[in-house]
């Protein structure tokens, strides 16, 4: 397939507007248009076409059964595609548009194959202008999975996408670096009004929380899926964020992984494998200097969570330039942007944690 690859700073220029109309042009007529959003690259197609949702899956890699989430250009608009509620309206006019998503009963004007069969629907409203520009221009709902091969690091810029999507999309817009870095925030509105958090994101729970709203984590959020539990959300079930090698999580202070890294790595370093450590800032120079045989990566301020999310995906996706053998890093806190860092780090770590 020929990709069409378009690079959009602003919507300012006629080029850009043009760009934006021929995009959504080819959303309508069942083509996959890959975007930029303020928390990743979207894989795009018309939600209410089943067709363009095979396609997605089939581009992706992506299982069947886990569920897509289709982007609307106004808040509002979810009424047309799900049975919106006075609690759905309260979050949208206090964070939409934003990086949350909201899982609502479905309405018959979006296929099966985009639920995965489930009764709900998951909706968002990105705050991109670019995204809903695209979205306004195509006339439809959006149905848009991370723009990644499924199960590798999410796309946080045009690169990545490009790397993984070139000739299996129809369209590509490169818009720069993503503002947030990791997905969007999901929760479901349960009978009782509570909120049950199925992954988290840029909207924390104590957001959520500070706004009266009553919130109950998933227990898939910071562990495994049962057995037969069923995918509710994207991101529940399956490996996701993975890099090609090993990654292990050390769960302790810095004292505690210095010193098990001061064995456990110079060991592994004396047998020859390629490893890498994932650090905060302030302790890269260390590192360096304590491990000059390992690669170390730096994601980001210990005190800056948010500096983390932006910076994570990016650099999982580095590692696999190294052809490395095991990546250590510390594992986040579970509460504030630090529990969005432990969802999305455990899964790429296949729940690889070491207590030091």
């Amino acid at each position: 397939m020929q990709t069409k690859i378009a690079h959009i700073d602003s919507l300012d220029s006629p080029e850009a507007q043009r760009l934006i109309m021929e995009a959504g042009a080819m959303i309508r007529a069942g083509g996959l248009v890959v975007f930029p959003t303020e928390t990743v690259y979207g894989l795009g197609g018309d939600a209410t076409n089943p067709s363009a949702a095979s396609r997605i899956y089939e581009a992706k890699g992506r299982p069947s059964d886990n569920p897509l989430i289709i982007h609307v250009a106004d808040p509002a608009d979810a009424e047309k595609y799900a049975f919106t509620c006075p609690l759905y309206e309260k979050l949208a006019r206090e964070l939409m548009p934003g990086p949350l998503t909201v899982i609502l009963p479905v309405r018959q004007t979006i296929p099966q194959n985009v639920t995965a069969s489930l009764p709900t629907v998951a909706v968002r409203c990105p705050e991109h202008p670019i995204a809903r520009a695209l979205i306004r221009a195509a006339g439809v709902p959006i149905a848009a999975p991370s723009a990644n091969l499924s199960g590798s690091p999410s796309p946080t810029n045009g690169a990545h996408v490009i790397k993984d999507m070139n000739g299996r999309v129809d369209f590509i817009i490169d818009g720069g670096s993503s503002e947030i870095g990791l997905e969007s925030t999901i929760v479901k509105i349960e009978d009782d009004g509570t909120l049950l958090l199925l992954r988290p994101g840029g909207i924390t729970v104590e957001k959520l929380t500070a706004l009266g709203c009553k919130v109950k984590v998933a227990n898939a959020v910071t562990e495994g899926m049962k057995e037969g539990e069923t995918v509710l959300s994207p991101g529940m079930k399956y490996k996701h964020y993975a890099p090609k090698a090993s990654l292990i999580l050390l769960d302790g202070d810095n004292e505690g992984r210095e010193a098990f890294l001061k064995e456990k790595l110079k060991s592994s370093l004396q047998e020859g494998k390629k490893c890498a450590l994932l650090a905060y800032s302030e302790d890269c120079a260390v590192y360096a200097r304590l491990f000059p045989d390992a690669r170390v990566f730096d994601f980001g301020s210990q005190a800056n969570e948010e500096e983390q999310a932006k910076l994570l995906f990016a650099r999982l996706r580095e590692t696999d330039d190294f052809d490395l053998d095991e990546i250590y890093a510390p594992l986040p806190r579970q509460s504030g942007m630090g529990l969005a860092l432990y969802n999305r780090m455990i899964r790429a770590a296949a729940h690889r944690i070491l207590r030091v």
